[in-house]
């Protein structure tokens, strides 16, 4: 890994464009060849004086470079590419489509839908027993305020396919339930109790094809509300 920072060059970003636009120049760094995976990245001061955007613009696009992956930041010692992102294109993707909700939903569909299916086949008691954890947890709420179970339900799945290449997305996977989740305007815990215990019942009686219908009829349910409320005329 270099210790010292290259000379590179950006296309300004005004001042009114998102963070993801700062997500889109950063990663332009590494498709353009001017940083290659491992090499450090321009200063903060640096990146604001040449990107034009505020603080907290550059620090919500680092955070979620951050999240998917792509980065690594070092306390006192800057930000570097990661070394393996070549083996994370989907972590790239994902950042690149940070504002394209559709697309992201559609992204977690994929990744859950396929790794329920593999979960059915090995999913352990222990596993079992945390995923019911965490509907436990729903049923309990209160105020509406479950995320923290409810993206715990769908870790524990992840993990219980247990397959290694799959292993890398998982982050990914969480980034976009994170995202499909803070889209979200009203809650509706019964619902999501009921969705995820017949998910639950699936993978308790091993059964793919049922797991993989009751995880497509939930996610089918979610896509549907949050992209009812991102474009409300369709």
């Amino acid at each position: 890994m270099s210790g010292s920072t290259k000379k590179v060059s950006f296309e300004s970003v005004n001042r009114n464009t998102l963070a993801k636009q700062v997500v889109d120049r950063i990663i332009q760094l590494l498709v353009s060849g001017q940083l290659k995976p491992g090499d450090k990245l321009p200063t903060e001061m640096e990146l604001l004086d040449v990107l034009n955007v505020s603080r907290p613009v550059l620090r919500e696009a680092l955070s979620a470079l951050e999240v998917l992956g792509v980065i690594t930041r070092k306390t006192r010692g800057g930000t570097y590419f990661n070394n393996k992102i070549g083996a994370h294109p989907f972590s790239v993707m994902l950042a690149l489509s940070i504002d394209n909700l559709p697309a992201v939903v559609e992204a977690r569909m994929a990744l859950e839908l396929g790794l329920v299916t593999m979960a059915a086949e090995k999913i352990n008691d222990d596993q079992l027993r945390q995923l019911k954890e965490t509907i436990e947890e729903i049923k309990k709420s209160t105020d509406n305020n479950y995320g923290a179970a409810d993206k715990e339900f769908h870790r524990i799945i992840a993990v219980s396919a247990d397959n290694p290449v799959v292993e890398g997305m998982i982050n990914s996977l969480l980034f976009t339930h994170e995202k499909t989740d803070s889209e979200i305007t009203f809650r509706e815990p019964a619902l999501t109790v009921e969705h995820h215990t017949a998910i639950y019942n699936a993978l308790a009686n091993h059964d793919p094809d049922d797991a993989f219908k009751k995880m497509y009829h939930h996610l089918k349910y979610v896509r549907d509300k949050v992209l009812k409320q991102y474009n409300p005329t369709k």
